[in-house]
């Protein structure tokens, strides 16, 4: 674990190029040898921990469910969503009752955000400029470990389809990240990661506004990791790659937190 991986930081993404160049950049990384951990990539590149963090705690306020704001900007036909769209169909989404009987990843009440696309056209509908829009919006509720999908016609603001599954993962998303952080900094097995901090910036690491982070979901495989994290998969685990701000890399990938059992393993 103490080992800052800047000097040989060619071992661990190849063929990828980072700059930094006033503000870090983020990139997706694939490493060698990553065992049980799914192959798409973390979500939120380029952001900050602490911008991350600070959505996240927004979202997770106790409260009810907003009206879903009146309708701005929008798009064309198979045009991506506009800012205006996405936000107007992540709140469609979440009536009361879903709102209520839900768990985000910091156990409160919500569902978890995790994704919203445009949803897929089917072959009889018109196309071109004509095309309906609707988008398909992704949530993980920690309550029962279950990744809920709802399909909202833009158009006409309801939703028209609602899909949920089990031992389904998609990407990290950044609150997601930002919370597995805050549990590995607090946790006794995070002690290596706070000492090559220290040792790369002279500071203490607190927080986790103090990275900038890439994830990756990790899924167990029979007998590969310890017993702490063996229903990795049906619950929702993550691997970190931190990254000291305007610093090193941290090499922290025997480490994995279980989001939904908020404990930390180590694989051997």
């Amino acid at each position: 674990m103490r080992k800052i991986v800047h000097r040989h930081l060619g071992k661990m993404v190849a063929g990828t190029a980072i700059a930094v160049a006033g503000t870090a950049v983020m990139v997706g990384i694939t490493l060698p040898g990553s065992a049980g951990a799914d192959e798409q990539g973390g979500q939120g590149a380029g952001r900050s921990a602490q911008q991350a963090g600070q959505q996240g705690q927004a979202a997770a306020r106790p409260g009810v469910v907003e009206q879903a704001p009146a309708e701005g900007e929008k798009g064309t036909g198979r045009d991506p969503l506009t800012d205006d769209e996405t936000k107007r169909v992540a709140q469609i989404a979440v009536n009361q009752q879903f709102f209520g009987s839900s768990e985000n990843v910091e156990g409160r009440r919500g569902p978890q955000r995790v994704g919203v696309d445009l949803a897929e056209q089917d072959e009889n509908e018109p196309t071109g400029a004509n095309a309906p829009r609707r988008a398909d919006v992704r949530f993980y509720d920690y309550k029962d470990d279950t990744l809920v999908t709802k399909t909202v016609n833009l158009d006409s603001g309801k939703v028209e389809q609602t899909d949920t599954q089990h031992g389904v993962q998609p990407p990290i998303s950044s609150d997601e990240a930002v919370e597995a952080a805050r549990l590995l900094i607090a946790d006794p097995l995070g002690a290596g990661l706070k000492a090559d901090f220290k040792d790369a910036t002279g500071k203490e690491l607190t927080s986790p506004d103090q990275l900038l982070l890439n994830s990756m979901v990790f899924r167990a495989t029979s007998g590969a990791q310890p017993a702490v994290l063996a229903q990795c998969g049906d619950h929702r685990c993550v691997r970190l790659f931190p990254k000291v701000k305007n610093g090193p890399w941290i090499d922290s990938r025997d480490l994995v937190v279980d989001l939904s059992a908020r404990k930390v393993g180590k694989l051997g």
